[in-house]
């Protein structure tokens, strides 16, 4: 039996699974951070609950403003790990998120959903857009949270992810395409090194999504009919010369 623990039966890029079912996760998140406001940036940070069941959160991030009149721009952020680690809590996220709402002037809701593989996938694609509906429930001012109420222009909202979270951004843009949220008028996807399958992350992905269409599953590799179903008005992609996601992401945008 002390055999079967130790013995391997699948060994992924950033999981090792083991024949008596645990699962190593072979990369950890960064440090959790609290929410707090910034001294130096001026920027404010508060944490949000969406849902309690299933659990999703968000973290918020305003500037500092110098018209408290003018409405900002909302992004969207989804966190990349490879749907299975970091988080919208994590010092990493924290310290990326600060400087780019400090530099850019715009307001920021993080999403905190479940990660892979012991909320399978769907369950990323799943929290993401019941939080896009969350935010879309503030459009009349009237909504859950006051900070996007008061300070956030839902005529310009834009969904941004690097990585697997380019990956989740894009079925969200499609979702959006094909069912709309009301008065939400997303403008662009900031897709950063997009996963779009056709490397050997695949294994990993139909690992964590037992109900999974095989390779050509849309949520995997996005098909080109799917291109012209985005509900946005324009997507700009981001590839590195190095990164191994980059043929499939570049073959996309090319089609």
């Amino acid at each position: 039996m002390d055999s079967i623990k130790t013995e391997i039966a699948h060994e992924f890029p950033f999981l090792r699974v083991y024949k008596d079912g645990h699962v190593e996760k072979l990369v950890k998140t960064t440090t959790i951070v609290p929410p707090s406001d910034d001294t130096i940036t001026g920027v404010r940070t508060k944490d949000v609950t969406i849902s309690s069941e299933p659990s999703i959160s968000a973290r918020i991030f305003l500037p500092r403003s110098g018209d408290p009149t003018q409405s900002l721009p909302l992004l969207f952020h989804i966190h990349g790990g490879a749907f299975c680690f970091e988080s919208a809590f994590s010092e990493q996220t924290y310290n990326h998120l600060q400087s780019l709402v400090s530099e850019a002037i715009v307001a920021v809701v993080s999403v905190e959903y479940r990660l892979a593989p012991e909320h399978p996938i769907p369950a990323c694609y799943d929290d993401s857009w019941a939080a896009l509906n969350w935010v879309a429930s503030h459009t009349d001012h009237l909504g859950p949270e006051p900070w996007l109420n008061d300070y956030v222009d839902f005529r310009r909202v834009f969904l941004i992810g690097d990585s697997a979270a380019a990956n989740i951004a894009h079925t969200l843009s499609v979702r959006l395409g094909s069912h709309g949220l009301p008065n939400l008028q997303v403008e662009g996807a900031i897709l950063v090194h997009p996963f779009f399958g056709g490397t050997d992350d695949d294994k990993m992905w139909l690992y964590m999504c037992p109900t999974n269409g095989g390779l050509e599953d849309p949520r995997l590799k996005p098909p080109l009919t799917d291109l012209a179903k985005v509900g946005c008005e324009r997507v700009v992609v981001f590839v590195a010369e190095l990164d191994h996601l980059r043929d499939e992401a570049s073959g996309t945008v090319k089609s």
